[in-house]
């Protein structure tokens, strides 16, 4: 069958979800629109290799060479729209309105248009306070630290304290403020979270928790950051601001078409956007049920999500269209994701954020023989294991850890 499919998201899920369209046998058109200008690339060296200039030392475009994702010969006739965003949809009319005023009528919809940072309403000057989602953050970003650079952080969570590592190996002063009692507390839980901050502090960063950043100060004329004032009035010297405080999914241009746009987009297990034929959605944008956990729909925003989540999209897709035939198989991924803090890795298997209490596996939760022997916490909800979090474990050993989450019982 011939027709027109449109992917909204130049990023790895819109890269996956085209090259599986032709994996699932689909011949007609493909164009892939994405609001950056760059072609897609890996996001999470930005944090760690390209921040740090180990990779892409040159500026943008080789910072971008440097994370660029390879892309399947079979999509060298893709058409790629970059560097103009999608304003609105009809799904009804199945008609696309882009930012330059451009317009395409689409066969198939895949929703891929991803996150941006969440940017908290802190009043003070704009010049020095930065995010972290793009290579050309990253670039822009890196040209600031250096020794003696005073770095604020606001939020304690994978990013933010990546950022933190690759700042104070460069030699800054970092300090992070976090509003939970631990850094990536929502994640890992309070004991892993100590763990974790302890070893940062033994490399020279500095935590205030329990508090928020209320106010950014300036220099007068130039606007320049020079200080965050915390809500209890302390005052915090900083040369610039990082704010990591989540991500929120773009949807905007979806808002007219009468869907739950609350946190992402709805689907349902064959990834298709509210049951509508032919729009599915795929990535880290996409909230949907696994029922290796339960029926409430989720969106996840790990690395493994995009390729597993356009797999089942595509193939739902070409089946509408009527390419080949549905697939009447559950789809119950497992999330996976990990963090390169110093050289100490974070990796996580399953749904730990859904336990309601956690168990010690391996290893012990003293510093600094936590991060030298290594630590597995498992993570339970009711009796069944819904994740696993190691901390320094090696490689080798990932395995069997991973086949304890995927043999868990899924709840009856």
């Amino acid at each position: 069958m011939t027709g027109h499919i449109v992917v909204v998201g130049g990023g790895l899920a819109g890269l996956r979800a085209a090259e599986q369209l032709r994996a699932t046998g689909w011949v007609g058109a493909v164009t892939v629109v994405g609001a950056e200008e760059h072609l897609p690339y890996n996001r999470p060296p930005l944090s760690k290799e390209v921040l740090a200039g180990k990779a892409g030392a040159g500026g943008v475009a080789a910072a971008h060479a440097a994370t660029a994702l390879r892309r399947r010969k079979s999509i060298e006739d893709v058409n790629w729209r970059l560097g103009t965003p999608v304003v609105d949809v009809s799904l009804n009319a199945r008609r696309l309105t882009l930012a330059d005023g451009g317009r395409l009528a689409f066969d198939g919809l895949v929703v891929a248009s991803g996150l941006r940072p969440r940017r908290p309403a802190i009043p003070g000057p704009e010049f020095g306070r930065y995010a972290l989602r793009t290579v050309d953050d990253a670039v822009a970003l890196r040209q600031r630290l250096g020794p003696g650079t005073r770095v604020v952080i606001v939020g304690g969570g994978f990013v933010g304290c990546e950022v933190a590592a690759t700042a104070r190996r460069a030699g800054c002063e970092v300090t992070v403020v976090e509003p939970c009692a631990e850094p990536m507390e929502r994640a890992l839980g309070p004991e892993l979270g100590r763990v974790m901050r302890l070893h940062h502090q033994a490399q020279g960063v500095r935590f205030i928790t329990g508090r928020i950043v209320a106010e950014l100060l300036s220099d007068g004329p130039c606007e320049r950051v020079t200080a965050a004032v915390l809500d209890d009035g302390t005052i915090v010297r900083a040369d610039l601001v990082v704010e990591s405080i989540g991500s929120q999914p773009n949807v905007e241009w979806l808002e007219r078409n009468g869907l739950d746009l609350s946190d992402g987009v709805v689907c349902d297990n064959w990834m298709r956007v509210e049951g509508r034929s032919g729009v599915v959605a795929a990535g880290d944008v996409a909230r949907f049920p696994n029922p290796r956990y339960d029926d409430e729909p989720r969106r996840v925003e790990h690395w493994c999500v995009p390729g597993d989540t356009a797999r089942r999209a595509a193939a739902t897709l070409a089946a509408d269209l009527g390419v080949r035939p549905h697939d009447d198989g559950v789809f119950a991924p497992l999330p996976s994701f990990w963090s390169d803090q110093y050289d100490v890795r974070v990796q996580s298997y399953g749904a730990p954020g859904l336990g309601d209490r956690c168990e010690l596996l391996d290893g012990g939760l003293d510093h600094p023989r936590a991060l030298k022997d290594g630590v597995a916490m498992a993570y339970y909800r009711d009796h069944q294991m819904v994740g696993v979090v190691l901390i320094g474990i090696p490689l080798a050993e990932h395995r069997r850890y991973r086949e304890l989450v995927t043999a868990a019982p899924a709840p009856v």
